[in-house]
């Protein structure tokens, strides 16, 4: 048996693909509104991102370990220039102990690059004060990883150079 189609259901067919592909694209359109409303500016990024880090680097000179806490990612991890690695544990634990404190931590000819959900802070750090027990003042590039998560930017992976020549400082 074969079935004819009247040319009004060939137009209600019609209408009615028409209308989800309407819905369809009229969903799709919110959902990308939403979500690049949702996601900031890359200037509105560096900007947060640059508060967090100058955040981060007065929380290290005042030894404020929960600030420090909530601003590193679990899985942080610090590379010094000679090689020596430090894990979030580790850095928050040499807050407590004493033998370390800042009369200044603060950063200078800091550039910050965002790439999507990763920001990329590079600077040049005046650290002075005492460093495990013993006296400090030097100067040294580093560069900063900072992550976008659902919690916000996370700071989770740093580099530092060694300490610059004196005559390359201040």
């Amino acid at each position: 048996m074969t079935r004819t189609h009247s040319r009004s259901d060939s137009q209600a067919r019609g209408r009615t693909s028409t209308a989800v592909m309407t819905r369809a694209l009229l969903w799709g359109a919110i959902a990308l509104a939403t979500a690049t409303a949702a996601r900031a500016s890359e200037a509105e990024d560096r900007k947060a991102v640059a508060a967090l880090d100058t955040k981060y680097q007065k929380a290290v000179q005042d030894n404020d370990t929960q600030t420090m806490a909530a601003i590193l990612a679990d899985n942080f991890v610090l590379v010094e220039g000679d090689g020596k690695r430090w894990t979030k544990a580790e850095l928050l634990k040499s807050t407590t102990n004493g033998k370390t404190h800042y009369e200044r931590q603060e950063d200078s000819d800091r550039t910050i690059v965002v790439y999507g959900d990763t920001a990329v802070v590079t600077a040049k750090l005046w650290a002075k004060g005492i460093e495990d027990g013993e006296k400090v003042d030097y100067q040294q590039w580093f560069s900063d990883v900072y992550l976008r998560t659902a919690a916000g930017w996370r700071y989770a992976f740093a580099q530092a150079s060694l300490s610059l020549p004196s005559s390359a400082t201040r």
